[in-house]
């Protein structure tokens, strides 16, 4: 089946002429296989209720959700992305969605409920771009790197998991490309067989490497609007600094396996 979409700079898709809520199977498995190689898609125009929303994301596979975080009303699958009622902007850096756990999603993805007069953008980052761009000498050293990831900014019970180790060089089980896999300095707190300090220290400028401004797409939302990505190969965060006026998204996740460790040529 033909999938329309043009593909947007330094990276990612926007599909064309499409009403996510009527395709067929086919469609779906394009999707994955378009998200697999190029991070994000976009989607415009989408007239979805939440209830169509979870059905289009059943689709993908099956739902997860992230403790702590606040569900939509009568979808407890969704939860609330709101700056509503704050008095200062909410926080948000870089990060790999609930990359803290055995198996974290597979994708994430916004639907658009209130936009603001202005600002509010989302912002992602390539990770096979990051991987490929590491000099030689420092993927060797690192072949073999797993990096712990923690939970942190969200309430947990004791029972539920809170930190998991994963390889730092993922491959995609779709696309076979290999990413570096991060999120947060925050949530990466150290790598397996090296010092603390030093840990943190190759994390830090890992990720600083990963979020290099000209290689960023930035998303500009508009009503109807629903972007979906792949969260093995790509982090994002939202731009808060010149939002002005109500920001509302309801995001969803869909589970993913256990991150697959690269195996990189000697």
């Amino acid at each position: 089946m033909a999938v329309n979409f043009q593909t947007l700079a330094p990276f990612g898709v926007e599909l064309i002429g499409v009403n996510l809520s009527t395709v067929g199977d086919p469609y779906i498995d394009k999707l994955k296989h378009l998200l697999a190689h190029n991070g994000v898609g976009i989607m415009r125009k989408q007239s979805m209720s939440d209830a169509d929303f979870v059905t289009f994301l059943q689709r993908l596979g099956s739902l997860t959700f992230t403790a702590g975080e606040t569900p939509v009303p009568q979808q407890p699958w969704l939860n609330l992305v709101s700056n509503v009622g704050r008095r200062c902007p909410p926080k948000s850096v870089f990060h790999t969605d609930t990359s803290y756990i055995a198996q974290p999603p597979a994708y994430t993805a916004l639907k658009a409920v209130s936009l603001p007069e202005c600002g509010g953008e989302t912002l992602f980052s390539n990770q096979y771009r990051a991987f490929e761009t590491l000099p030689t000498s420092i993927k060797k050293k690192l072949a073999n790197a797993t990096v712990l990831h923690v939970a942190s900014g969200v309430t947990l019970d004791h029972d539920q998991e809170s930190q998991s180790w994963h390889p730092l060089f993922r491959r995609h089980p779709l696309s076979g490309k290999i990413a570096l896999f991060l999120s947060t300095p925050d949530r990466c707190q150290a790598i397996k067989g090296l010092k603390l300090e030093k840990s943190q220290r190759v994390i830090r400028l890992l990720y600083q490497h990963s979020i290099r401004s000209y290689r960023l797409y930035r998303h500009r939302w508009q009503p109807g609007d629903l972007v979906i990505w792949d969260d093995r190969c790509t982090m994002h965060r939202a731009d808060h600094s010149q939002v002005v006026g109500d920001r509302v998204l309801h995001r969803g996740l869909i589970a993913g396996e256990a991150p697959i460790k690269a195996a990189l040529e000697p």
